[in-house]
């Protein structure tokens, strides 16, 4: 594992001798543009380990994206090996069909101080819901990024993070049956609290993830990956792009619909992956990942 090989997947040339927002921001940022969130092998038949060199590998030498507990996970040894105070928290997903959280942790974040003051950086959340900026952690203040404005609110010790998006453009409407894009002002997101995790605590949830028939990742096939003015997300057969603020304060989406034979061509030409084994889409779920 060496960290300047990570730099060159995330095509980052900046300095990183300083340790401080701006860097830290920096860098952040090459990792979400560079690193897509997924959970293909599941739909290929390999297995997701929560292991810190098989998640090297396949992020930074076989250049394939993650999900939460690899994204963050990597980004956790990256930024403890320049010299970053990184705490592991464990979240609970909000999952908006049911109106509740998901009963177990089942998300990795990261908590990170600088100079006194804790920041939230999560690169392993991905969809429209991804933050393009660390965000510092205080209770009721909203703060403004690219894809919206999110904010943290905290009760007794939990912290509960939401986003208040824009209003959506979709010309092609039809292409999708359950975009109810005009009816979701603020979204909640997921909750946690301060309590520091060990990588090993989410070992259960990270076998349940991709075994338990119920679980989103195994009824839906995702690939998105943050632009430089929005995001790409492939689920199932349904390719969306997304371009932020596209007008008036107005989010433009646009959805296609693919053929199969188009799916390994649009893999690597939008999310640059390309995968050993055959990969299988599936959409068979009506959780929404918007």
């Amino acid at each position: 594992m060496d960290i300047k090989e990570y730099f060159a997947r995330i095509s980052y040339q900046g300095s990183y001798d300083k340790v401080n927002l701006a860097t830290l921001t920096d860098i952040f940022q090459h990792h979400i543009r560079a690193v897509p969130f997924e959970n293909l092998s599941i739909h290929c038949g390999e297995r997701i380990e929560l292991d810190l060199e098989a998640t090297y590998n396949k992020i930074v030498k076989k250049k394939r994206g993650g999900w939460c507990m690899e994204n963050n996970h990597l980004l956790s040894w990256v930024l403890k090996t320049l010299g970053y105070n990184v705490t592991l928290l464990g979240a609970n997903v909000y999952v908006p069909e049911y109106d509740m959280y998901a009963d177990e942790i089942d998300h990795l974040l990261l908590k990170v101080v600088l100079d006194d003051k804790p920041y939230i950086v999560d690169g392993g959340f991905g969809m429209a819901y991804q933050i393009w900026q660390p965000m510092e952690l205080v209770s009721g203040t909203d703060q403004l990024q690219t894809p919206g404005v999110f904010r943290f609110l905290e009760e007794s010790g939990v912290w509960y993070l939401e986003k208040v998006k824009r209003k959506q453009w979709v010309p092609n409407q039809s292409a999708s049956t359950s975009h109810n894009v005009e009816k979701e002002v603020c979204r909640r997101v997921y909750l946690f609290t301060l309590q520091p995790r060990d990588i090993e605590e989410f070992r259960g949830s990270n076998t349940h993830l991709q075994t338990a028939p119920d679980s989103l990742f195994v009824t839906k096939s995702i690939c998105s990956l943050q632009t430089a003015d929005g995001v790409w997300a492939l689920v199932g057969w349904k390719l969306t792009e997304i371009k932020y603020n596209y007008k008036d304060n107005m989010d433009l989406v646009e959805i296609r619909i693919l053929a199969d034979e188009e799916m390994e061509k649009t893999l690597k030409e939008k999310f640059n992956i390309t995968l050993d084994k055959k990969f299988v889409p599936i959409n068979t779920s009506r959780l929404s990942v918007f």
